[in-house]
């Protein structure tokens, strides 16, 4: 029996010839990235187990990104022990204001991950690595602690469940409405602890910027992990950013999967997240009217520069409505440079949005847009639990980024095609 691509790349890191679901692995890691909220916590623990010196510095990746810019002392306090960490212990992958961004867009720009690679970060979304045919896991702070000591973890390696993904793609459907569905057959638990690898001749059509929104949001059903086993937009993506292939993983055709999905793309309408879960799915047609108090288009999940010329797009020419805030997020430093050369960020001047720096803010009910009770948001971001962006009695619509700039100017939940 052959292998998945997923487990030949822990039996690579685990220096084993072959590895199955269920057995429990040591594995040498490629990287591990905490953040300004895991990250205190990690050094803490580093320095309870008496570790004055990491296994290897370059491991390490430290973004202060959820308290960017900070609001109050202890988001400024949270932020200076990343600097404080990384000076002490010669971190050199220390990102802060001004030279980073939203972690999950940053290291894959940054060429911080490679296909082939196993990294380990202290933030559930660190699935996001998948797009780039990597393997990557979010974990607790304490673990994350254990990996810079020892430069290695223990795993448990998953099943696999494989999706394929056929035909064409109607308008306006992007990789955001992709994983909304398949939390829509799935649930919020139908992939626990398993590894979902996306694949298909629809797969081939998906952009990098696409492929990080179909990943990120995999944990979302339980996921433990999630890939996309490269291609030839892989090799030249890696080619281009990360200086080099790394190791292309694909697996056997006799792979053993835990289960198969089909999806036909033909038939895929664009879709929203309703509260309170990002299993919640229905086509946005059928919650048209919806009044939105706010539209939030950035995250880990899409705050690309593809996500940022899809809003644009739909913002050219028009204002967003009165007694809306529509509030764009560039992921990265060099997104919003990007968007300014490209004259994005005047488009949505114009419009009458607000574009912030790179930060996870309103997302995490941080800054930058959290909610009072009442508000209706729509927003491009991975979550919508009660409370997420705010109050509790708020309520956060999970689209795409068409979605969320129609809104913004419809001042409620439509369909881009109506606008």
């Amino acid at each position: 029996m052959g292998m998945t691509a997923t487990e030949k790349i822990f039996a690579r890191h685990a220096g084993r010839d072959r590895v199955r679901p269920g057995e429990i692995v040591t594995a040498r890691i490629d990287r591990a990235l905490l953040n300004d909220i895991s990250g205190p916590i990690a050094f803490e623990r580093l320095a309870q187990m008496g570790v004055t010196r990491l296994r290897d510095p370059d491991l390490a990746v430290l973004v202060g990104d959820h308290f960017a810019p900070p609001k109050d002392v202890a988001s400024a306090r949270a932020l200076r022990s990343l600097q404080r960490f990384a000076d002490e212990h010669g971190v050199r992958h220390h990102y802060d204001i001004g030279t980073g961004g939203i972690e999950h867009t940053l290291l894959p720009e940054l060429g911080l991950v490679r296909p082939g690679d196993l990294i380990v970060g202290g933030d559930s979304h660190t699935c996001t690595y998948g797009a780039f045919g990597a393997i990557g896991i979010g974990m607790g702070s304490t673990d994350i602690a254990a990996a810079l000591a020892m430069g290695e973890l223990w795993f448990t390696v998953p099943a696999t469940l494989r999706i394929e993904f056929h035909g064409e793609r109607q308008p306006y459907v992007t990789g955001k409405d992709l994983i909304l569905h398949l939390l829509q057959r799935l649930g919020v638990d139908g992939a626990a602890y398993q590894s979902m690898e996306f694949g298909g001749p629809g797969m081939g059509e998906a952009t990098m910027d696409e492929r990080m929104a179909l990943c990120n949001m995999a944990v979302e059903a339980g996921a433990k992990t999630c890939i996309v086993p490269p291609d030839d937009a892989t090799r030249a993506w890696a080619l281009r950013t990360a200086g080099g292939a790394g190791v292309i993983e694909h697996g056997d055709v006799d792979a053993d999967y835990a289960d198969r999905l089909d999806v036909a793309l033909d038939a895929l309408p664009v879709l929203c997240a309703r509260p309170y879960s990002p299993g919640n799915v229905a086509p946005v047609a059928e919650v048209r009217g919806v009044r939105v108090d706010q539209a939030y288009i950035g995250n880990c999940a899409n705050g690309t520069l593809t996500d940022l010329r899809q809003a644009a797009a739909i913002l050219r020419g028009r204002k967003v409505a009165r007694g809306v805030r529509c509030v764009v997020v560039p992921a990265t430093r060099d997104i919003y440079r990007q968007a300014l050369a490209e004259g994005l960020i005047d488009i949505f001047a114009e419009a009458g949005a607000l574009v912030s720096p790179s930060t996870c803010g309103a997302c995490a009910g941080l800054s930058t847009g959290v909610l009072a009770e009442g508000q209706v948001c729509v927003a491009t971001t991975n979550r919508n639990y009660r409370g997420r962006m705010g109050d509790p009695d708020s309520q956060v619509y999970l689209a795409n980024a068409h979605v969320a700039a129609a809104s913004a100017v419809a001042g409620e939940l439509i369909h881009p095609e109506a606008l």
